[in-house]
């Protein structure tokens, strides 16, 4: 099992990004993957996941309306849109996997994880 997190960057705020995780090992039309991200200091916070079967998807309060989770199961990549980036949304994004349908915000119940793509939002 693999998770390659990809696509961060420099941007302004009210700028957007996209974050594309690759999975490799198992397939999304079964198992669940979810964003993290961290800043020097904080805990790891969830971002979104969406679900293995039907894919349904959610997010933290702090980004919904502006981030949107989807997946490409032909690619076996999730992506994570990030609109209207403010300079709070600066961090290092993971994507994870418990490889299960769901495995909620816990970071310790996640297994695999990608190994993180920097993203920085000027103000």
């Amino acid at each position: 099992v693999q998770l390659q997190a990809s696509g961060g960057g420099l941007v302004q705020a009210g700028e957007s990004l996209r974050l594309s995780c690759a999975a490799s090992g198992f397939s999304l039309d079964y198992y669940g993957v979810a964003w993290f991200r961290q800043t020097p200091g904080k805990e790891r916070e969830g971002v979104a996941c969406i679900g293995g079967g039907d894919g349904k998807a959610a997010s933290a309060e702090s980004v919904k309306g502006r981030f949107t989770i989807s997946r490409d199961i032909a690619k076996s990549t999730v992506y994570l849109q990030m609109n209207s980036l403010k300079s709070e949304d600066t961090a290092v994004y993971y994507c994870a996997s418990g490889l299960r349908p769901y495995t909620g915000r816990e970071p310790l119940d996640y297994r695999y994880w990608g190994q993180g793509t920097e993203v920085t939002v000027s103000s």
